[in-house]
């Protein structure tokens, strides 16, 4: 018995032992996670919204005449000033019409000079009681009557002279001209003005946009909003596979009333297009920037979680454990969220690391920087977001 006593009591000391070392590997350091310091701040109100470009002008060129079309004047598709002849139409009937009115316009002064003449001596006879009273108010009638004659003969020549200028038809503005509608040989402006093409003004283009109108309504409504005015909003063109157009344009046109077809409200855009890269009929999405919101803040898009409840981020508090913080978004911009509510300034949001914590257990806190960047400059603040993280180089820190 003696001999077995001394193995017992090594044994003891061993099992102590052990139950030590699973004491202390039961309660591991807390784990690290990099956070930034929720600061609220002024970002741009922008929406990102489908547009048709349509030419600033558009003027249809017609025969106001009636004739035969001669020749087109011009290129199918050039630029072309204003005031320049497109179309001839055949000026020899409108010629012979002038000169009709010119005749007409001949006789009739003839007349009135014969009927001035009988009036002027009626007026001087009458004196003299050697012509009637009846007769003079007849002479004076007659050459009243020539006159208004030789006034309408007038407007006649005025008339067929403008008909004959008609005959070339000219670009009543600047732009560039359309396909030809009507073939030389054809009879056109026979009773309606007979379409020959069009001329577009391209520099600038409206862009032609809507927006939800209950969307519009919340954002007027909303007290942490400040909307741009007409002239005061940029807008900015991205074509097709991205690309910007090099000049942003302005909204200088904003509809008092909702359409009851579509339940939107109806926006215009001026955009700049001096290299005529950009085309009427074109779909494009535009970047508009209809104002600002205030006392919001920018988080990180990993940064947010969501569950059953909605989006929720996890803070380390005060005490130096995590606590959930139910959150509402707005816009993502940047590779961020736009969070409007459910954190307050100088709350340490936890952006990687996140899976290794649990609600109510300690973490240490770190400044967050994107994977990838360098030291922050001088005098920058710790964890402050930067202008641009994009959502996918930040990455979660597996855990240990």
């Amino acid at each position: 018995m003696h001999l077995h006593r001394p193995l017992l009591l090594a044994c003891g000391l061993l099992a102590l032992t052990a139950c030590g070392g699973n004491d202390q590997a039961a309660a591991p350091p807390p784990p690290e996670v990099g956070v930034i310091e929720a600061r609220p701040q002024t970002v741009p109100l922008t929406r990102d919204l489908v547009g048709r470009l349509s030419p600033y002008r558009s003027a249809d060129v017609r025969a106001r005449v009636a004739g035969v079309l001669q020749r087109r004047a011009y290129q199918e598709g050039s630029d072309v000033r204003e005031g320049e002849v497109l179309f001839e139409i055949d000026p020899a009937p409108l010629q012979a019409s002038l000169g009709v009115a010119r005749g007409q316009l001949a006789q009739a002064e003839a007349s009135y000079a014969n009927a001035r003449a009988t009036a002027e001596r009626a007026r001087q006879l009458a004196p003299q009681k050697f012509v009637s009273q009846n007769d003079l108010d007849n002479a004076v009638a007659a050459e009243r009557s020539a006159a208004a004659a030789v006034e309408a003969a007038r407007a006649s020549v005025q008339t067929a002279q403008i008909n004959l200028g008609y005959a070339k038809v000219t670009a009543p503005i600047a732009g560039r001209a359309g396909k030809q509608r009507v073939t030389e040989g054809a009879l056109v402006g026979q009773g309606d003005a007979t379409l020959l093409t069009t001329v577009d003004q391209l520099d600038p283009l409206y862009a032609n946009f809507s927006i939800n109108s209950t969307e519009l309504a919340k954002l007027r409504s909303a007290a942490n909003v400040s909307l741009a005015g007409t002239g005061d909003t940029p807008v900015q063109v991205v074509l097709p596979g991205g690309k910007v157009h090099s000049e942003a344009g302005v909204l200088d046109f904003s509809d008092t009333t909702v359409d009851p077809a579509t339940g939107a409200v109806s926006l215009r855009a001026l955009v700049p297009n001096p290299g005529i890269t950009l085309f009427p009929g074109s779909f494009v999405t535009l970047k508009a920037r209809l104002g600002e919101l205030h006392d919001v803040f920018l988080v990180p898009q990993e940064a947010v979680q969501r569950d059953a409840n909605g989006a929720y981020v996890r803070v380390v508090g005060a005490d130096g454990n995590v606590e959930r913080r139910d959150v509402a978004t707005g816009a993502e911009q940047d590779g961020q969220w736009i969070v409007t509510s459910g954190i307050a300034s100088g709350d340490k949001v936890i952006v990687s690391g996140v899976q290794k914590v649990k609600e109510g257990a300690p973490a240490k806190a770190t400044p967050w920087q994107p994977a990838g960047a360098g030291t922050p400059p001088a005098g920058a603040a710790p964890g402050k977001v930067p202008a641009q993280a994009p959502a996918d180089t930040a990455k979660t820190e597996p855990a240990k």
